[in-house]
């Protein structure tokens, strides 16, 4: 077994700190005082996402050739980190927006294609969505049943997804379905859809417990018409694709989660100095000390984690294990993080009014999606074990 040696530098350069300042003040100032009216009315923030997309953070992974920032994954975990912070639900909209259908594109498309959707993308002017998983198949995302029919010119796709990020909204998908059954995982396809395409419904809108403001949606394909040309590189080469795009994903998630972890214990450092009990702060009590000590270790722990990954990824290294490590460990520290947070501010914790009450719903998000917890031991055991 070999241990992956650190060399990055923990220390942000001017240019990210820069980045890091701007998507925190703007949080602060568009977001933060609309939260909870996205929450109740799980109103997809257009509008936020528009002036996201013109301060360049809708296509941070995406070169400056097709429209986008030509950025990392460091850059792309602090935007994320900043926003969950503040509301995580539009921290996951960026994420699922940048990391999986833009990247998607940006990443296995032909230039043609390229050029022809990443701009609207990068810009806001669209938004991506990117359908994987179907009622059938969730962790085994080898098992779809969505088919594509090569006839001519084009391909007819029948089937379904479901728990698509932004299906609702989103006016470009990446959609992987089979082209060749009797191939297994080796398969299946990927394809950039339209909305408005005929054949293509958009169903149901999920009424979620928590990320609500990022739209959650079931797609279904009756005889819908696709492009040959649509096609993301060459038939088969869709789930060896969606799984490099997830290995990404991960790393978003981690900053998702550490953002989450920190703006639990953010609310919980000011609360505990301003809630007094028995005559003195609740800062006062070591077992509150204790808590918030826990809580800032952990979210410490798993944002180097999240960094050594995007690190890696930036130089090309190989990360599967770490991008798992740092998904499964943020994920679950964000978990604890939002149930202290509950437990220390009491039965204000449980009330609306109080920002901890929203982190402990969208929470529980993160140890399932982009790859369940479970999930990711596996992927760090067969790591550890292939050689």
């Amino acid at each position: 077994m070999e241990t992956t040696e650190l060399t990055f530098n923990t220390e942000l350069t001017e240019d990210q700190l820069i980045i890091k300042n701007t998507v925190r003040e703007f949080a602060e100032n568009n977001i933060r005082p609309r939260v909870m009216e996205f929450d109740e009315s799980q109103e997809f923030p257009m509008e936020i996402m528009h002036q996201l997309g013109k301060l360049g953070f809708l296509g941070i992974l995406v070169p400056e050739e097709f429209g986008g920032a030509g950025l990392g994954y460091v850059e792309f975990a602090i935007v994320v980190e900043e926003l969950a912070k503040v509301d995580p639900s539009i921290a996951l909209s960026v994420a699922a927006h940048n990391g999986l259908g833009t990247n998607h594109i940006c990443r296995f498309a032909n230039d043609t294609l390229k050029k022809k959707y990443l701009p609207d993308l990068t810009s806001g002017k669209k938004i991506a969505a990117w359908g994987l998983t179907e009622s059938v198949s969730g962790s085994d995302a080898g098992s779809l049943r969505t088919t594509a029919e090569k006839k001519e010119d084009h391909y007819i796709l029948n089937g379904s997804k479901t728990f698509t990020t932004h299906g609702t909204v989103g006016e470009t998908l990446v959609i992987m379905a089979i082209t060749d059954k009797a191939k297994g995982k080796k398969g299946i396809s990927a394809f950039i859809l339209e909305k408005g395409m005929d054949g293509l419904i958009v169903g149901k809108k999920e009424n979620k417990l928590g990320m609500r403001a990022s739209d959650t949606t079931q797609l279904t394909f009756e005889n819908c018409k696709v492009p040959a040309e649509n096609l993301i590189g060459e038939e088969g080469e869709g789930f060896i694709q969606a799984m490099k795009i997830l290995e990404g994903g991960r790393i978003s998630i981690a900053a998702l989660s550490v953002g989450l972890a920190q703006g639990a214990l953010d609310a919980s450092v000011k609360y505990s100095n301003e809630r007094k009990q028995f005559g003195k702060n609740l800062s006062e009590f070591q077992a509150i000390q204790f808590k918030l000590a826990d809580m800032s270790m952990n979210a410490e722990a798993a944002r180097l984690l999240t960094l050594r990954a995007a690190y890696m990824k930036d130089k090309g290294q190989p990360n599967t294990r770490e991008a798992a490590m740092a998904k499964l460990f943020a994920s679950e520290i964000a978990e604890k993080a939002a149930s202290e947070a509950v437990q220390i501010f009491g039965g204000y914790g449980f009330i609306k009014d109080y920002p901890v009450e929203k982190f402990y719903r969208d929470v529980k998000l993160l140890t399932i999606g982009e790859g369940t917890s479970e999930i990711q031991r596996i992927v760090i055991a067969r790591d550890l074990l292939k050689d």
